[in-house]
């Protein structure tokens, strides 16, 4: 039987939209505000499910601890209070939008977690927008 746990976190984060090999104004027509050169920033959200077996003897799918723990380092200390841009080596050359953040994300993660186990990411940029990620 298949149970899903879920854990939230979140973290504030800025970022510039903008494709390097474009002028200014391609990128504004494609990205708007959000390609402001000066950067903008964000309150993300995350919400992690870790779906898998309910072991016998734990009674648990994950360690909820462990879950926390590893979202707390991985994820919220690297990226928290971060410019996307400039501090984080992997968008130096991927656009940090809310797509690719979660990708990110879920892969940080994906490392960190038994493979027997399926898990999605869900990224809030607001509290109107946001994205899903489950590896596919």
């Amino acid at each position: 039987m298949k149970v899903t746990v879920s854990r939230k976190a979140h973290f504030n984060a800025a970022h510039r939209l903008f494709v390097k090999s474009w002028s200014d104004e391609q990128n504004f027509k494609v990205f708007g505000k959000c390609s402001n050169p000066n950067f903008h920033g964000h309150n993300y959200e995350i919400i992690v499910n870790v779906k898998g077996d309910v072991d016998p003897i734990t009674g648990m799918v994950i360690d909820l601890k462990y879950l926390k723990n590893i979202i707390k380092e991985d994820v919220e200390d690297l990226l928290d209070h971060k410019n996307l841009n400039i501090e984080i080596k992997y968008f130096d050359e991927v656009v940090p939008t809310a797509e690719n953040i979660c990708i990110f994300i879920w892969n940080i993660l994906r490392n960190k977690i038994d493979s027997d186990k399926d898990i999605s990411i869900t990224l809030y940029e607001t509290t109107r927008n946001y994205v899903k990620y489950s590896g596919n």
